[in-house]
């Protein structure tokens, strides 16, 4: 910059007052300037100017699993809205491992991002303290309640209450419910099977625990050998409740390996509203958590607290609207032919 200065003929304050573009600089000035800067190379350091001002315009985002839909779709979302708030995304996987997703609270600052996003899965309500960091961080998921941080949740148990109440009013009497290995968590899966009996018991129908198959994997395979499984062992279900979309498409698949049709034979509904289950043949009818209102929401509020927003007060917990999308698995649309 003392080289511009040298070279322009001017002082080093208005070098960095064109640099900046602040506006009280004659043209010709910065004109003369900007000449300078051409003729000798110089090039503004932007880490270095972040540094100075303790800002990156970067955000760290850390998602259990890149390859699942929900997520990508997700972190997708989280961009364009950060995008548009001036930030830049770094996207990390953890592999829904503890240890992972505490490492993504430290390399966020070590690697001078200004704030995480962090969906959770593996941290549970007594990793409160460990979230008590010096630099502003918004948990996506279930398991952290009364944590010091902003907290951005799904309707889950609501919404499978919902998914579950379509299928009775389907007319759906025996319903099966094919979700995740630990259901005695307060975690995403076993907020949806909270939601799904309490569906149940609402219309007087009977939980059937031969109905509730444990999945070590949420993927579509896993989905399918559960309604392989169902189809051999238990004659009479008419509804399924998936924890995820990604789950339902393979039940669908599994159904029609077992010679059962989609919606004709058993109804499916899915989670997540992913893009895939609108093109699923049947397509899927599915709970729609708003994650475009969830991903604006985590911006938002993580945005707010990197430039100490006052309005901001104490630590947000707030839960997504949602809705249920009805399509042809079931009977919503057309109803393919069988």
């Amino acid at each position: 910059m003392q080289d511009v200065a040298r070279a322009a003929g001017v002082s080093p304050m208005t070098v960095s007052n064109v640099v900046n573009n602040r506006p009280h600089v004659r043209e010709a000035t910065r004109v003369k300037v900007l000449e300078a800067m051409d003729r000798l190379g110089y090039r503004v350091n932007i880490a270095a100017r972040n540094l100075r001002a303790g800002r990156t315009q970067t955000i760290g985002l850390a998602v259990p699993e890149m390859d699942r839909p929900y997520f990508a779709e997700l972190a997708a979302r989280i961009v364009r809205h950060a995008r548009a708030a001036g930030y830049r995304v770094v996207v990390e996987q953890t592999g829904a491992r503890r240890e992972e997703e505490l490492d993504a609270i430290a390399w966020s600052r070590n690697s001078l991002y200004d704030g995480l996003i962090l969906s959770t899965v593996a941290l549970g309500p007594d990793d409160r303290d460990l979230l008590r960091v010096d630099f502003p961080v918004v948990i996506l998921g279930e398991r952290i309640f009364d944590a010091p941080v902003d907290h951005v949740a799904m309707p889950n148990t609501d919404g499978a209450r919902t998914a579950t109440a379509h299928l009775i009013g389907s007319g759906c009497r025996r319903i099966a419910m094919v979700t995740g290995p630990d259901l005695e968590s307060t975690n995403m899966a076993g907020l949806r099977y909270a939601g799904y009996r309490e569906a149940l018991r609402a219309a007087g129908l009977p939980h059937d625990e031969r109905l509730v198959v444990r999945l070590p994997r949420l993927d579509p395979a896993s989905g399918a050998e559960a309604a392989a499984r169902l189809a051999r062992a238990e004659p009479g279900w008419d509804g399924v409740v998936a924890v995820t979309d990604t789950v339902a498409l393979g039940v669908v698949r599994g159904l029609a390996d077992a010679g059962l049709h989609v919606p004709a034979d058993v109804r499916v509904v899915g989670f997540d509203n992913t893009e895939a289950g609108r093109f699923a043949v049947p397509s899927l009818t599915t709970v729609d958590p708003d994650n475009d209102w969830i991903a604006a929401r985590a911006v938002g509020l993580l945005v707010g607290r990197i430039r100490g927003d006052a309005a901001q007060g104490r630590p947000r917990d707030v839960v997504s609207p949602f809705g249920l999308i009805e399509r042809e698995s079931t009977g919503g649309g057309r109803r393919p032919a069988v």
